[in-house]
Formats: C-alpha cells, structure tokens, sequence
C-alpha cells in the first residue's frame, strides 16, 4: 500500500501502518519469524535472488520479516520512504555516525543534547580525527557561525535533554542548505505524534524507540527514518556493523505502536498539567516545558509540534539532599532512568546521570543540585498532581 493510499491520522496509522500485507496463516497479528537464517528451493532461486529478480530472506542479520513490519510502521509514521530499526537507540546514533562522517571531517551537535551521545562525540569520534563543534541549541547565528568548510553533519536533539530546548527545524536546514551539509534530529522526546521533522526538510530522523514508541519499558530498539537511497546505505552498512534488532522485540514494538497515539495523548496531557502545576509552586525555582510561555523555546515549539511530551524537568528550591528527599516522598513514580512508559519515572540528575562528576564539573554542564527530571506516564492527571504536591509539602 503506498503513502497515498494510506490513512493520514497518526492513530490509524499506528495501526495499521506496513501490516496490510498477506501474513502466513491469515494471522491478524503479525507473526514473529524466529529464524537465523533462509532457505532457497533450489540454485536458480539463489542466483535469481543474487541478481536481484525476487526480493526474499538470506540472513537474519540482513532482515526480518518482522522487523521490516515495524520498520514499515515507522517509516509511515516519520511520513518517510523507509526506516531502519537498531539494537539500541544509542547503536542507532552511532552507527549513523560512523557512516556519514570520516577522518579529517567536522560535525555541530547541539549542547544539552543526551550525556551518551556528547560523551560518544567528544571522545571516540574525535579519537577517528573527526572535529565536533558544541554550539547553543536555540542560536542560529552560533550554529552558522560553526560552519568550517570540513563541515558534514548538523545534529541536534529536539526537544533536547534534559532542559527541553527546541531548535529551529527550518533555520536548521536553510543553514545546512546553503552549505551543503546534511542533517540529523533525534525526536525522541517529540515523537512522530508532535513532530515529524523530515517535513520541515531534515535528512534523517532518529528515535530510541525504548521511550514513547515502546511505550512499556519493556524493550530497547533505535530506528533512523529518512530517503531510501540514505536508508538503504546504512541497511548495507547495518549488515556489516551487526547492531540489529532481534525479531521478539520487533513484535514488542509493533504491539506498543498500536496504542502509540493514545498514550501520547495522555503523556501530553499529563506534562503540560505538571508543568503549570510546578510553575506556580513557590517552592519550585524554575520550570522547563516548550508548553510554557516561560520556555525561551515556546514560541519554535507551537510553530513546529503539536504537543510537547510527557517530561517535565523543574529545579526545586533546596539542597541536594533536599531534592532527594522530594523524590524519595512521591509515591507513584519510580525512581529510574528512561522515560516514555505508561509508568511515571522520575531521576535528580546530579546523582542518576553525573554522580562521578563534581559539584563544580555538574555545575558548568548546568546541572544544579536541585534538577529533577519527570517523565510523566499515562496515570490520572489528579492523581500525579496531589503526589507531587505532597511531596513538596514533605521535604521542603
């Protein structure tokens, strides 16, 4: 079925996106093929398959009719040719790295961008002779004035992680058009249901699909959604690589997708209802929502998504024991990294994600003593505002 044939609602595309295709057995659902490896009838049927006459099976590692459901599910969803899933959304950002930059080259990533992905560029890209300028996340002229003529890549987060800036979709691919460099957004955070950055003109789209996608915690995977001919590269160079994904979490995904449009919208709901609670709460310092009109991204955000997300970081007014206390008093959240489960997780920073750094290292990164990071789940809205509610009471 072809992007024009098929429904244009996020829901049913949720649904029914890359599964109307015959399945063995008539199954509704679509099965998990539990194989390493394909059979061929015969010689002719290998050498027909080798020139390219029949599209089938060869290897696992080069592709699952599972796992190319999800992908076709994802890619419907991105409004892309194709997507390709990874074993982890960090192999997906990796990998994708690897192969679109080489020795002698230079890359801008914004800052406030996932600790995993600077510490990967600053250390082992650099390690290959590749050049990584850090710029401001909502500063166009910084991001140009970045630009040397090695440059390849334009990355950012958006929204970012964890103070939730979102960078400006279209000034990011005028600038890269005009130097001819290509571009990569991780919207994680966003999710196809708030934004589909490949329609402001971005070269790839990469998701940890463990989050909003999954939606239960009970998988890891990455995707990247772009071209074909962009796509199909990093297919040949997949297979090489070997960071794929297995086929039961193929199936995981493709079940958690189904729901996908419907918890977003209480993910949603749940944020901008945490968000203006926490703004409002004297014992809290400063809020960190593209939903608020306080966020210095507001105004991008209500230009380029359509909702903004579960996670709401908020620094409280107190201590680094007293923010600990906070999250030891709430009740309904687990104390975790991660976000995007129906489950409600909530982290301080200082101690989940920068513990072996200093005082004055976490300091200069901008990750205060008093940094919390909600990433609200699909729970009654009351019911997570009274927590958190009293358990501000508690400890401040």
């Amino acid at each position: 079925m072809s992007h024009e044939q098929l429904p244009q609602g996020v829901s049913s595309r949720a649904v029914h996106g890359g599964e109307r295709q015959q399945r063995l057995g008539d199954a509704l659902t679509v099965p998990i093929y539990q194989t390493a490896t394909y059979v061929f009838r015969d010689t002719q049927e290998l050498i027909d398959f080798k020139e390219g006459r029949i599209d089938k099976g060869e290897y696992g590692r080069y592709g699952n009719p599972t796992v190319h459901a999800a992908e076709r599910k994802l890619a419907e969803l991105e409004h892309a040719d194709e997507a390709l899933l990874w074993a982890s959304g960090m192999c997906a950002i990796t990998s994708v790295l690897l192969m679109l930059l080489r020795p002698g080259q230079h890359m801008i990533i914004t800052a406030d961008s996932y600790r995993r992905t600077r510490q990967f560029c600053d250390s082992m890209l650099r390690r290959l002779g590749i050049e990584v300028a850090v710029v401001p996340p909502g500063d166009p002229q910084a991001v140009e004035a970045a630009v040397q003529p090695n440059t390849r890549l334009l990355f950012s987060e958006a929204p970012t992680n964890p103070y939730l800036y979102v960078v400006d979709l279209e000034q990011i691919v005028a600038i890269a058009t005009r130097h001819r460099l290509r571009t990569m957004i991780d919207s994680t955070f966003a999710t196809p249901y708030n934004q589909n950055p490949l329609d402001f003109g971005i070269d790839l789209v990469m998701h940890s699909a463990t989050k909003y996608l999954g939606g239960h915690n009970d998988l890891m995977a990455g995707v990247i959604a772009g071209s074909t001919p962009m796509i199909s590269a990093l297919r040949e160079a997949q297979g090489v690589l070997g960071g794929i994904t297995d086929p039961n979490t193929a199936y995981l995904l493709l079940r958690g997708i189904k729901t996908f449009a419907l918890r977003m919208q209480q993910h949603n709901a749940n944020g901008c209802a945490l968000a203006a609670f926490l703004e409002t709460h004297p014992k809290v310092r400063r809020v960190y929502y593209p939903g608020l009109t306080s966020h210095p991204s507001h105004a991008i955000a209500r230009q380029q998504m359509r909702g903004f997300g579960g996670v709401v970081s908020f620094e409280i007014d107190g201590t680094l024991e007293q923010t600990s206390a906070f999250i030891d008093a709430l009740r309904i959240p687990y104390i975790a990294p991660s976000l995007g489960g129906v489950e409600s997780l909530v982290e301080q920073p200082a101690l989940m994600s920068y513990y072996e750094l200093t005082p004055e290292e976490r300091q200069r990164l901008g990750i205060s003593d008093g940094l919390v990071r909600y990433a609200a789940g699909i729970e009654d809205t009351d019911d997570l505002l009274a927590d958190v509610e009293q358990a501000l009471k508690v400890c401040l």
